[in-house]
């Protein structure tokens, strides 16, 4: 996976939306209001993503590429490095998942805002 293919699947989840909040290459992707997912567009290719801690150590454990959150909360966040170590397919659930967690997580009025496009 490359950062265009990262960009375009981030993008294709549904409310998502991309920004530059912090500086001019730390690319951020939001449900609503909420960060699920964030990358550098220098290299190295990297994402952080939202994880359930328990699931975050067990990545940690069993894949080299996948560390705690460069930046980030690391009990609820783990730095992948995209090196091709991770198959396209799992890196697309990780991502998938951190977005749901993210969703999960709202309140209930975030997450109506959400169904109208109030956000």
């Amino acid at each position: 996976m490359n950062i265009e293919e990262l960009r375009e699947y981030c993008l294709s989840l549904p409310a998502t939306s991309e920004g530059l909040p912090f500086d001019e290459t730390t690319l951020v992707f939001k449900v609503g209001n909420k960060m699920f997912a964030l990358t550098d567009l220098e290299d190295p290719l990297f994402v952080n993503l939202k994880c359930d801690p328990e699931k975050a150590i067990e990545l940690r454990e069993k894949y080299a590429s996948v560390q705690p959150g460069h930046h980030m909360h690391k009990k609820h966040w783990n730095t992948v490095l995209i090196d091709g170590s991770i198959d396209d397919t799992l890196l697309k659930k990780w991502i998938e998942d951190s977005y749901k967690l993210v969703i999960k997580g709202m309140t209930r009025k975030e997450r109506e805002e959400l169904a109208r496009g109030d956000f």
